[in-house]
Parts: C-alpha cells; sequence; structure tokens
C-alpha cells in the first residue's frame, strides 16, 4: 500500500495571521491574569490587536485572528467547550459582527476608538444575552447591565486609544514580511 502525502502551501497571508493570533492570544493570556472585582468584567487587551487587524488587514482576517484567540485562549486557560468558552466565542461573534457593519462609517468620525467602544458594548451584549438565554434563565442578569456598560466605556475608549497610537506607529514603520 502506498501512503499519499498532503502537502499545505503556507503563505505569507498565513504567516502573517498566525503572528496577530499568538499576539492576542498573549494578550489574552494577561487579561486572564488581572484579578477583576466582577466576574468578566476584563480589559479585552487581545482587543487592541482586532482592531489593528481590522483597520490594516481587512475585516476577514479581524475573524481569522480573532476566532483563533477564542480557540486557542480557551485550550490554554483550560475552558474550552465550557461556558466561559461559549461567552467568549459569542463575545467576539457580535463584536466582530458590529465591528463588520460599522466599518464601512465614514472614517473621519469613526476611528478606531469608537470601533473600539461599538464592539466592547456588542461583546458584553452578546455575553449577556447568551447568559439570559442559558445560564442565568432570569431578567435580573440585566441588572448587571450599567457595570458592563461602564466598563466596555472604559475598557473600549483605552484600548481604542492604544490601538490609535499602535496604527500610528506602524504607519511610520515598514512592515517586514513575514517570514518560515
Amino acid at each position: 500500500m502506498t501512503r499519499s502525502v498532503i502537502e499545505l502551501k503556507v503563505t505569507d497571508e498565513d504567516r502573517r495571521i498566525a503572528w496577530l493570533a499568538t499576539a492576542a492570544v498573549g494578550l489574552s493570556l494577561v487579561d486572564a491574569a488581572i484579578p477583576s472585582p466582577l466576574p468578566g468584567v476584563k480589559p479585552g487587551l487581545a482587543n487592541i490587536i482586532t482592531l489593528i487587524v481590522l483597520m490594516r488587514y481587512g475585516w476577514a482576517t479581524a475573524v481569522w485572528v480573532s476566532g483563533l484567540r477564542v480557540l486557542a485562549g480557551s485550550l490554554l486557560l483550560g475552558y474550552f467547550l465550557a461556558p466561559g468558552f461559549f461567552l467568549a466565542l459569542t463575545g467576539t461573534v457580535f463584536s466582530l459582527a458590529t465591528l463588520g457593519i460599522a466599518r464601512h462609517l465614514p472614517e473621519r468620525w469613526f476611528g478606531p476608538v469608537s470601533l473600539s467602544i461599538f464592539a466592547a458594548f456588542a461583546h458584553i451584549g452578546g455575553q449577556l444575552l447568551l447568559a439570559r438565554l442559558w445560564l442565568i434563565p432570569h431578567d435580573g442578569v440585566f441588572l448587571l447591565t450599567p457595570v458592563f456598560a461602564a466598563a466596555a466605556l472604559i475598557f473600549g475608549t483605552i484600548n481604542g486609544l492604544i490601538a490609535t497610537k499602535l496604527l500610528a506607529d506602524l504607519q511610520s514603520h515598514p512592515e517586514p514580511s513575514p517570514s518560515a
């Protein structure tokens, strides 16, 4: 019996996505290490990478990077297929859907900071909705909305400002080509 070998061609785009996803996973691990006074209130540092990817490489690449971040992050943190995984995945899907729509708004008025705030609100909105429908089948879960909305506004603004600064720095430096 002969064995056939399937050879996968790795492109520069594949390498770029892998490097960006690695950076996002790293920031997710940092996020997980930060103590929180309330479960679910985290800075969302990996969203900085998502914003940069969205602005530089487009929505499809941002989807890949975010999806890989959720998958790899959940595996590394030990909550793959646990409720935390589905909450993260739902928040990411809502956030990416919002970014997919919001990226068509005029850049003159809607830059990384406003996109980050929109994404943060969508993320927590998706998570609260899933928590209500699946984990806490009571409308009382929505009493947490003001706390989560305040956190989304604060962290969305901070992450957007960081992404804006990093994007400005990246524009002043040429991008190195990914290597094998």
